[in-house]
C-alpha cells in the first residue's frame, strides 16, 4: 500500500513539472537585454514591464512545431496515465494491473525526452555566449527522469 502512495506522488509531482515546464516561460534567458524565451512566445522586459513578442525568425519552424506537440502530449499521456492507473487499481486482478498505465507513462517519457533533446540541439546554438536554459528546460529533464522511474515502477510493480 505504502508502493501505491509514494508511486502516485511521484506521478503527481512528474505531472506537475510536465505542466510547468510546458506552460511556463523559461526554456532560454538571457539578460542583456533581459528576455525569457519559451517553446510559445518571447517575453522580453522593458521599462520593468514584460511584453510577450513572436519567437525569432530564425527558429527552425518544423522544429519548434515539433517541442511544441511532443510537450504537451507528454502532459497529455502523463495525465492519462495517472487516471488509467487508478482505473486498473480497481478493476484489474493482480498480475494484469498497471501495465496499459505504465505503456503511457513510457511515452511521455519518451515524448518529453525528445521535446528537451531537439530543444537542446536545434535552439539557440549561436547564443551561447549570451544566455543560458532556463527552470522550465531544467524542470523537463528533471520531468523526463520522473516520468522515467515511475513507469519503471508501474511494470515492475505488474510482475509482483
Amino acid at each position: 500500500m505504502l508502493v501505491l502512495i509514494a508511486l502516485s506522488i511521484l506521478h503527481i509531482a512528474a505531472i506537475i513539472l510536465l505542466l510547468v515546464a510546458t506552460i511556463d516561460n523559461a526554456w532560454w534567458v538571457t539578460f542583456n537585454p533581459q528576455t525569457s524565451t519559451d517553446v510559445w512566445g518571447r517575453w522580453v522586459l522593458t521599462n520593468n514591464k514584460w511584453n510577450l513578442t513572436d519567437l525569432p525568425s530564425s527558429y527552425p519552424a518544423d522544429y519548434l512545431q515539433a517541442v511544441q506537440a511532443t510537450t504537451v502530449l507528454a502532459c497529455i499521456f502523463s495525465i492519462i496515465a495517472l487516471f488509467v492507473f487508478i482505473a486498473e487499481l480497481f478493476t484489474l486482478p493482480k498480475g494484469r494491473r498497471f501495465t496499459i498505465s505504465g505503456v503511457f507513462q513510457v511515452l511521455a517519457c519518451l515524448f518529453i525526452m525528445i521535446a528537451a533533446s531537439i530543444y537542446t540541439d536545434r535552439f539557440h546554438i549561436n547564443e551561447k555566449s549570451i544566455g543560458n536554459y532556463g527552470h522550465s528546460f531544467i524542470l523537463a529533464w528533471i520531468a523526463f527522469g520522473l516520468t522515467f522511474i515511475s513507469s519503471i515502477v508501474y511494470f515492475v510493480l505488474r510482475k509482483k
